[in-house]
């Protein structure tokens, strides 16, 4: 079986992937929003649920709401509490339905989560995940788009 959901640290991501959103500040609405532009097209090449974590109140007041639904979950911590806490917590409940995927580079975080047999990767891994994984999907569009064109071609 594979990973049921993946937990995002989303500071930690941010910080350790400069590429991303440049020359805006980490802690940027800019910045989380990209983010999740980025995991939502992992999300569709690999269709593995993905909840993002982030420290603080979330958008700000009067911010519109997204139109459309996002795949991937977007979760703000409240006052008393971290986005290491809430992961810890979500990794801990999905412990007894199957196997999920921490990815932070908090070393504490992680210790906790493998101490409930969660699975956890580091910020850099994961990033050449995402990268290994749209790269993949880019490449079967290519050749699936090839191949119908060839078809359309065929069939003219």
């Amino acid at each position: 079986m594979g990973v049921l959901r993946i937990l995002v640290d989303g500071y930690s991501l941010l910080h350790n992937w400069p590429e991303l959103a440049p020359g805006w500040p980490r802690h940027s609405e800019r910045a989380r929003d990209e983010l999740v532009h980025v995991l939502t097209r992992y999300y569709d090449a690999t269709g593995t649920p993905v909840t993002v974590f982030f420290d603080g109140a979330g958008r700000a007041p009067g911010a519109p709401k997204a139109e459309l639904p996002s795949p991937v979950e977007v979760l703000y911590s409240r006052a008393g509490q971290t986005a290491d806490q809430m992961i810890e917590r979500a990794a801990h409940r999905f412990a007894g339905v199957g196997e999920v995927l921490v990815v932070t580079d908090d070393r504490a975080e992680r210790d906790v989560v493998r101490g409930f047999d969660g699975s956890t990767a580091s910020c850099a891994n994961f990033i050449r995940m995402i990268e290994d994984a749209l790269t993949e999907l880019r490449d079967e569009l290519r050749v699936h788009n090839r191949t119908e064109r060839n078809r359309f071609k065929r069939g003219s």
